[in-house]
Parts: structure tokens; sequence; C-alpha cells
């Protein structure tokens, strides 16, 4: 099974789902290029007022593909963690508003990918956790910095040195995300959010 990224525009919001037949996206080196490729069409379309990326109900994404990651070589390896950090810059410098609207699991890479938009809102399902230091590994997509940015560096290294997973309560109270809703509310405000270009109050 491989993940694979729906684009649609819905009242001019691009809206970026990644999708997996199990319902557990994970990212890998093509799916990389394509968010980035999507994503470059928000400096391009001037109709477009900016972007949600979402996953399934069960995830909005469980990491990278380890069964990918495994077969690389250093120098592959070093690539695929570049491409990582260059798809989350082009996320976090868009001129224009980038969501997150998550559901289930967000862990690893894609909470990488999760913390490099301008702002996060999950349903009450939603569960955080960078697990990759049961692994003998730390992220390379920047999720170190962004991470301890928002939730202060002593809980950053709490969460990446233990896999400890956060509720989505925790994960609003520590400010990882920006607002908590039911999840039939999640796309709403999501894309209410970009027209706001906010999710504060």
């Amino acid at each position: 099974m491989t993940t694979s990224l729906v684009s649609a525009v819905e009242d001019g919001v691009l809206v970026l789902t990644l999708d997996r037949d199990d319902g557990l996206p994970r990212i890998d080196r093509r799916m990389l290029a394509e968010i980035e490729a999507e994503l470059s069409r928000l400096a391009h379309e001037r109709r477009l007022k900016g972007c949600v990326i979402t996953g399934t109900e069960r995830a909005f994404a469980v990491g990278a593909n380890i069964g990918e990651i495994s077969e690389l070589t250093p120098a592959e390896a070093q690539e695929f963690s570049l491409e990582g950090q260059r798809t989350c810059l082009v996320i976090e410098r868009s001129t224009v508003p980038v969501v997150a609207a998550i559901r289930g699991y967000c862990v690893g890479g894609g909470l990488d990918l999760a913390l490099a938009c301008q702002a996060r809102i999950a349903s009450h399902d939603a569960l955080f956790s960078h697990p990759g230091g049961s692994l003998g590994i730390l992220t390379g997509w920047g999720g170190t910095q962004r991470l301890a940015r928002l939730i202060g560096r002593a809980r950053a290294l709490e969460m990446l040195t233990t896999g400890r997973r956060l509720s989505s309560a925790e994960a609003s109270s520590w400010g990882l995300v920006d607002a908590l809703v039911e999840g039939r509310d999640l796309m709403p405000l999501a894309r209410a959010g970009v027209e706001r270009r906010t999710l504060r109050s």
C-alpha cells in the first residue's frame, strides 16, 4: 500500500488530503515532492486564499515510510532528510495560511509536517507523538526546533526522548494545537481559519 495525495480546491482553499488504503498515511519521498509541488500553486494562483492539509479519520499521518527508509543508503537518507526540511520550509514560509486539520494519529514526520503549518486544529480523538527516540533516531525535518518553540524546550525534550503520546487535550493545554473540535467540525473550522488567516482569538 502507498500513500496518495488527493488535491482539491474548495471555495478558494487548496485542500491536500493524505490518504492510504488502511487509513494510516505514511510520508515517503514521492509524497514530499507532491506536497511541495501542490504548495507552489499558492504562490502563483491568486484565487487561492490558503491551504488545509489533512489526513484520514484514523490519522493525519503516522510518520515516514520506515520500509523505504531502511533501504536508503547513507547519502540517500541525508537527501531524504533535506527533502523533508525543504517541504516543511515551503509550508512555514507560505505567504498565505496553511492550516493542519488533524484527526487520529499525528506521529513522527506527520507531526513535523503539522508543526510547519501556521496553525493546527484537531479533533478530540487526535493523538500526538514523536516516537523516533525509541527507534534510536530523531526527526531530521526541523521538528526538534519547531516543537521546542511551541511548547518549550523541556516538554519538547520529553516528547522527543521518551516518545510520550499526548492526547488532544494535553496538546491543546501545551500550546501544540490552536483549537479542538468535534470531528464533523474539523474541516469547516480549518477552512474558516484560512479565511480569517488565524485560529487564535
